[in-house]
């Protein structure tokens, strides 16, 4: 198991509150998506969000489905950039839970490893999700990202095989991210079946929190993924209702109602 000594901040605090019996839950903003965008970091954590994931949007994003997309086309296109993101996050501080970084390994290279990571921790934020990179080529980053202070958090899917499955567990930091079926991201109307079996399969071999993503979308969904996960990954349910117009309170009101879900279970 985890030797608690060398665990990170995003993983000392998910560890802390799940060991109270809590169930997690990490809404996702797309960051730049609009002006004042930086407010609903505060209204997330206001809802009782345990930690926040922010994309950097990328123009290629391979595994985000259509709402993820329009909401990446739409932050680019107000001029949103890596830098400008991150220096909103280091004018805004401390919004109380920690904030994780997702993007894709070409935004990583564009600087090199070492520079990105370094420029997240001055931003403060100190977890990082890159989808498109396997586990097998994460040696460099996984490395740098440690000696930055930032977890570097790894993915898992329901095909990945068992060896794969285990080092992943071993190596990720921060969480584990469970992908609840083979696809992109987006709301759906049920939770898939494989969702279960994955996690049960995850935390046989680790006892890193273990989050679940892609596809949740209602409390329902999340009080069902909370029997199965430590907590829940809300991306696309989130980002529907920003470009649909919600503003801070409308999504600290959402948000709300699925951390009472989680409660509940």
């Amino acid at each position: 198991m985890t030797n608690i000594a060398t665990t990170g901040p995003v993983e000392q605090h998910l560890r802390a509150r799940r060991d109270t019996g809590r169930r997690l839950l990490m809404p996702y903003v797309t960051g730049g998506v609009t002006a004042g965008w930086t407010r609903y970091l505060a209204a997330f954590a206001a809802a009782g969000a345990d930690a926040i994931e922010v994309g950097l949007p990328f123009s290629d994003p391979t595994l985000d489905g259509l709402t993820i997309q329009q909401a990446s086309e739409t932050a680019l296109a107000r001029g949103a950039s890596t830098r400008r993101i991150l220096a909103d996050l280091a004018e805004t501080g401390d919004v109380g839970v920690p904030l994780v970084a997702s993007t894709y390994y070409n935004l990583v290279l564009h600087d090199g490893p070492k520079a990105f990571c370094a420029a997240l921790r001055r931003a403060g934020v100190t977890g990082l999700i890159v989808p498109d990179l396997p586990v097998h080529e994460a040696d460099e980053l996984a490395d740098v990202a440690a000696a930055s202070g930032v977890d570097l958090a790894l993915l898992a899917s329901p095909a990945t095989p068992e060896p794969r499955l285990a080092e992943i567990a071993r190596r990720s930091r921060g969480f584990v991210y469970a992908v609840s079926l083979m696809g992109t991201t987006g709301e759906r109307a049920t939770l898939p079946a494989s969702a279960a079996e994955l996690t049960a399969r995850i935390m046989r071999g680790t006892d890193r929190p273990v989050l679940l993503g892609f596809g949740i979308s209602t409390p329902d969904q999340a009080r069902e993924a909370g029997r199965h996960a430590d907590g829940v990954v809300v991306g696309a349910a989130v980002m529907r209702r920003v470009l649909d117009g919600a503003g801070p309170d409308d999504l600290r009101a959402f948000l709300a109602t699925l951390r009472r879900a989680l409660d509940q279970e």
